[in-house]
């Protein structure tokens, strides 16, 4: 496996932990559907930027 592959594997699984965050939070009533719509958005720029490094 080379590294560009590790760095993909490692932001996939830090996007996955940050949705999943976001979703409990949600359910739990701690944020609304905007605020977790606003953090999923964030997560998902953040994937993208890692895997287009």
């Amino acid at each position: 496996m080379n590294e560009k592959e590790t760095d993909a594997e490692t932001a996939v699984t830090e996007f996955l932990t940050a949705a999943d965050a976001a979703y409990e939070d949600y359910e739990k009533g701690y944020a609304d559907a905007d605020a977790t719509l606003r953090q999923l958005e964030s997560a998902i720029d953040d994937l993208r930027a890692a895997v287009e490094e």
